[in-house]
């Protein structure tokens, strides 16, 4: 009897290791045909597509350094990455972490997989793991994708920020690879609601489709003329905070806002999807998710963590308005001015002129004179005055902007013609529009920096 129960006790075997679970995860995930179908799309389509754009006579003006295509690479990873914020991470993640959980559900494979690894802990993590790690696969093949399509097709030239001054090719190349580092933080949000979507509603397609509803209410939130604290709070807003790189000096207090506030996310969510599914019962085979769960124990919590970010954002930051001020449209506008004014200067091999010499400012106002000169609108006009060396009289230049809610504007050239007007001029990439017509722009937010 003794030795019967010594060798039972030798041969049961033990907890499968996180390691081995991950592997085996990871390997269930990689196996499904679309998994496979959008590693191959992440890793080919930019590609394809920039290298299209660059066989075409019109660019996409309306995306963030659509303008600058034809004349760097380093502003096509920059066009995918702003589509990809808006619409390929959330989708991608919901297929992905939206389905982790709930791909067992359907197939009915729980108590399998139980009785095989012994420890839902253990389940938990290799699953989160794998998904995270294809995740990170399809976002790094979107980044290289499109930077090697952009250099094949264009070229490693400078790049034209959006305050106006040009970055060095490895200068662009080193922000441009931060700028995808930095949305990683919203996409780990993302997928970490999607793992509590695929735990809380079982195998409801809600589940699966989960992060990108949720995306897309975030997206609709920075749409409209929320104040900033509101607007900082949101994980959403780290999908476009990267634009603070491309201006001089870099514009941090939003993106490290931004990229706290969806890590804060990323680990509530987590952890609530960890407490969920360590509550629930595997017994029943015909478990389909409890939605008086998902409320009480996903959407309050999130809820509370949104009030919680607003209130200490508006706190350390004092920002409660728009954050869009006749003051910073007027600098921006300016300094944006400057460094264009510059560039066609030598496209035009013109003499030489540096910032301090032009001493360029701006005179703004919003609908007239009859609005208050702040928030976003397409009804914001201004005059730009400027000085060249040796030359008494003043130059002043009238331009149309078109601001959104985030901060970004397009500056579109009123005259004078010769100044900016629309003509092409000569480039050591061909025949380019005069840069001073038409330019995005970009305005800080908070008020102030955060108090320390």
């Amino acid at each position: 009897m003794t030795a019967t129960a010594v060798d039972d006790r030798a041969v049961a075997p033990g907890r499968v290791p996180v390691s081995r679970g991950y592997r085996f995860e990871l390997v269930k995930l990689v196996s499904q045909w679309r998994v496979r179908l959008l590693v191959l799309a992440c890793w080919i389509a930019p590609a394809v597509f920039v290298l299209g754009v660059g066989q075409q006579s019109t660019l996409p003006t309306d995306t963030l350094f659509g303008r600058w295509m034809l004349a760097t690479g380093w502003a096509a990873p920059l066009v995918t990455l702003g589509f990809a914020g808006t619409w390929a991470l959330p989708l991608l993640t919901s297929v992905v972490a939206g389905d982790v959980f709930a791909s067992e559900d359907r197939l009915g494979t729980w108590r399998h997989l139980l009785v095989a690894v012994r420890s839902p802990r253990r389940i938990f993590a290799a699953k989160a793991l794998a998904g995270l790690t294809v995740i990170l696969l399809l976002v790094a093949g979107l980044a290289c994708s499109s930077a090697v399509g952009g250099l094949l097709a264009v070229g490693d030239r400078p790049l034209v920020g959006l305050d106006g001054h040009l970055l060095a090719p490895s200068d662009a190349a080193g922000k441009v690879f931060l700028a995808w580092a930095c949305v990683l933080a919203p996409t780990l949000a993302l997928a970490a609601i999607g793992l509590l979507g695929s735990i809380a509603l079982g195998r409801s397609p809600m589940g699966l489709l989960l992060p990108a509803l949720v995306a897309l209410v975030m997206q609709l939130a920075q749409m409209l003329p929320l104040p900033v604290a509101v607007r900082l709070a949101l994980p959403g807003y780290a999908f476009i905070a990267w634009n603070g790189l491309f201006t001089s000096p870099v514009q941090t207090g939003p993106l490290l806002i931004g990229t706290a506030v969806s890590l804060l996310w990323a680990a509530l969510a987590t952890a609530l999807a960890l407490l969920l599914f360590l509550r629930r019962d595997f017994t029943n085979p015909a478990y389909d998710g409890s939605g008086s769960r998902a409320v009480t124990a996903g959407l309050l919590p999130l809820a509370g963590l949104l009030a919680l970010t607003v209130a200490v954002v508006a706190a350390s930051t004092g920002s409660t308005g728009s954050g869009i001020r006749q003051d910073k449209v007027q600098r921006s506008l300016a300094t944006a001015f400057a460094h264009l004014y510059r560039l066609q200067t030598e496209q035009l091999h013109r003499p030489a002129v540096t910032e301090a010499q032009l001493r360029a400012s701006a005179d703004c106002d919003k609908g007239g004179g009859r609005l208050s000169a702040q928030g976003p609108g397409n009804d914001w006009r201004c005059v730009v005055t400027w000085h060249l060396p040796g030359v008494k009289a003043t130059g002043q230049a009238v331009y149309q902007l078109d601001f959104t809610a985030d901060g970004r504007f397009v500056a579109d050239g009123d005259g004078p013609k010769e100044v900016n007007g629309y003509f092409l001029v000569r480039t050591p990439t061909g025949d380019a529009p005069n840069p001073l017509w038409q330019f995005d722009g970009n305005v800080e937010l908070l008020d102030t920096t955060l108090k320390g």
